[in-house]
């Protein structure tokens, strides 16, 4: 089993920044890939970005150049640093880790508890 514990959310106007991170915890060698998606109301869950113990990134296409995930291995931790934020950004936004990028996303995976990103002036 991994934990994950998310923090860093907020309430931020158009043009801000925040930054998310996400502490693993647990069953930690079997996970190479952890990223972070996002379920607006009415919506369904979005990858939005996630990077592998290598190195490897993937970002959806409305946050490129505005969102960059980093990890720190040693720590075991996951960031999403966002930048020019955009009312559309405001989503509960969940931590995952998976074993693969191919089994990320499942709801079956390793789950943070959400955190909230409100972008509203």
């Amino acid at each position: 089993q991994v934990q994950l514990v998310e923090s860093g959310g907020g309430l931020v106007q158009p043009g801000g920044s925040l930054r998310l991170s996400c502490a693993a915890s647990g069953s930690i060698f079997s996970i190479n890939a952890m990223g972070w998606y996002r379920q607006a109301p009415g919506k369904q869950r979005e990858l939005v970005a996630l990077a592998t113990r290598g190195g490897s990134t993937n970002y959806a296409d409305s946050v490129k150049g505005r969102f960059t995930i980093s990890r720190d291995n040693a720590k075991n931790t996951v960031y999403l640093q966002m930048n020019s934020l955009k009312p559309e950004d405001t989503a509960v936004y969940y931590c995952n880790a998976a074993p693969t990028i191919a089994t990320m996303g499942r709801a079956s995976g390793s789950w943070g508890q959400g955190t909230q990103v409100t972008v509203s002036s």
